[in-house]
């Protein structure tokens, strides 16, 4: 039972950070027939273990939420398919952050209930949570990127992107790049320094995020596509003529 997980190509740039360990969780869950006992491996070959553990979908109780019953047990009900799987490897390499990021969803929903809206923090952490991707640059590309500069962006300063990192933490937009589009777009959040692996970033991220920055919406977005080396069309400028997917700024 592959469940989707055999469709991913772990030699794609944005899977990069996530490969050595990714690769074998996917194997093993294929073998095993059950995600959630693939994600809760924890010897040598996957890494340490993790703040949750993860169960069937099944445990969640009706009438609970998701990130509630997560804070309350420490267990990620997870299904068997690519959307729960890259949630889980992004736990196995980011679990300082994702700790964080439930926490503040479980107590906005402890203070504020569950309505048909899930009010400015939750919805910015769902939002992080789903297609996020976290950017270290320099400045003249970041404002390149907030002015939606495409062409100095990726063709003028290009070579600039040689001193930029780029971390895909989204599990949604992981999950769609498994089938890749040119208009698939991340929200682009900054971090000053630059990183080179995921643990890096993870020390950092719950001393740089505040809920209050959260709110205030910081991203911007982003077509993933059009970052070089990670589509061979884009070395061909005319690929950034396109208006339905490269827009201008709104005034």
């Amino acid at each position: 039972m592959a469940f989707g997980l055999a469709a991913i190509d772990w030699q794609a740039p944005w899977l990069a950070p996530y490969a050595a360990r990714g690769k074998p969780l996917a194997q093993r869950a294929c073998t095993i027939g059950s995600v959630a006992l693939a994600l809760n491996a924890d010897d040598a070959t996957v890494g340490p273990s993790l703040p949750v553990r993860f169960v069937s979908q099944a445990l969640l109780p009706a009438g609970i939420a998701y990130e509630s019953y997560i804070f309350d047990t420490q267990q990620c009900p997870t299904r068997d398919g690519l959307h729960d799987f890259f949630n889980g490897l992004i736990w196995h390499h980011l679990p300082a952050t994702k700790t964080l990021l439930n926490r503040w969803q479980a107590q906005a929903i402890a203070q504020d209930g569950i309505g048909a809206a899930r009010g400015p923090l939750r919805d910015a952490l769902t939002l992080f949570d789903e297609n996020l991707a976290l950017l270290a640059c320099p400045d003249s590309l970041w404002d390149a990127l907030v002015q939606r500069d495409w062409t100095t962006l990726f063709v003028t300063q290009r070579a600039l992107w040689q001193a930029s990192r780029v971390l895909v933490f989204g599990h949604a937009l992981l999950e769609k790049l498994v089938s890749p589009r040119k208009g698939m777009c991340a929200h682009v959040l900054r971090v000053p320094d630059v990183f080179d692996t995921p643990a890096q970033l993870d020390a950092q991220l719950p001393i740089l995020l505040t809920p209050e920055t959260l709110q205030s919406k910081p991203y911007q977005p982003l077509p993933v596509l059009a970052i070089p080396g990670w589509c061979s069309a884009n070395t061909n400028p005319d690929f950034y003529d396109d208006p339905i997917v490269f827009r201008p700024v709104r005034r």
